[in-house]
């Protein structure tokens, strides 16, 4: 058997290629994007497993391209490569240095975690969390400067504070916007208020969306714990997976990441939705 450390930057990917004891074996370079690690990865030995740092923003494809085609990957957490990195710290290219501290920390690690079915659910949870996080902070700066702007024409004409992110009160700013002068300081603060009904639109669909999804995941959890309970085919699943060496956590894990497979097809078999 080999491990195959990858080293993975915006524009390349380098692979070493290292034996049971840790010996290098060969090592290659491709850009992002290309599929020729697979080629050279067959010709060194058909036992193998991929080590990727775990760093999903940059290796997030490869892990994909890789476990589409039957691969095996496991995740290299940072801290493992630090003294194997400092130690082979030598002038020139560092990325096969890197690659291979990777490969030889994943020797080193038999139960280093690996991508799960069940993780795009959460991964998209995380994105749409992520995405709110950024509308919302974009509606403190735009509600910030629309204060000024209304300060500056008339200091007299108060909004309470907090109170921008509601629709009644957006709709009383405008209101008295368009009884004022048409000069450019009232029109760029109409087009503000404009941009906060957008955005305030456009976090309330969020807030929704990521309500249903973690429904969806409260409620999936739930029903694999009651079909653990209580169903004799749910329970000889549990038992294989705890027979493979997993804990009743994890194997409830498995078994609610098969629930959503089954959710999931039939819902886009379902005569309602075609």
């Amino acid at each position: 058997m080999i491990v195959i450390g990858l080293d993975v930057h915006k524009q390349s990917v380098t692979a070493v290629a290292v034996d049971e004891a840790g010996r290098p074996l060969s090592e290659k370079a491709i850009p992002v994007g290309s599929e020729a690690l697979l080629g050279w990865a067959s010709a060194l030995d058909a036992d193998r497993v991929w080590a990727v740092e775990d760093c999903r923003q940059l290796t997030r494809w490869l892990e994909r391209q890789l476990l589409g085609v039957g691969e095996e990957v496991v995740r290299v957490p940072p801290k493992l490569t630090v003294p194997e990195r400092r130690a082979g710290r030598t002038r020139g290219k560092s990325d096969p240095i890197d690659a291979l501290a990777i490969a030889r920390a994943a020797l080193r690690e038999p139960d280093l975690s690996r991508p799960r079915p069940g993780e795009q659910l959460h991964r998209e949870i995380k994105l749409l969390v992520d995405h709110r996080d950024d509308l919302v902070d974009q509606r403190r700066r735009t509600q910030q400067r629309l204060r000024w702007h209304l300060f500056q024409l008339d200091p007299t004409f108060a909004v309470p504070l907090r109170m921008l992110g509601r629709s009644s009160h957006l709709e009383r700013v405008s209101r008295w916007l368009a009884r004022q002068e048409q000069e450019l300081q009232a029109r760029l603060a109409r087009e503000l208020v404009s941009t906060c009904r957008s955005l305030n639109r456009a976090i309330a669909e969020l807030d929704h969306e990521l309500e249903l999804r973690v429904r969806l995941n409260a409620a999936l959890y739930r029903i694999a714990i009651t079909q653990a309970r209580y169903h004799p085919a749910a329970r000889d699943y549990l038992e294989r997976k705890r027979a493979e060496g997993k804990s009743r956590r994890e194997a409830i894990r498995c078994l609610k990441r098969l629930l959503v497979r089954v959710v999931f097809q039939t819902l886009k078999t379902s005569p309602a939705l075609t």
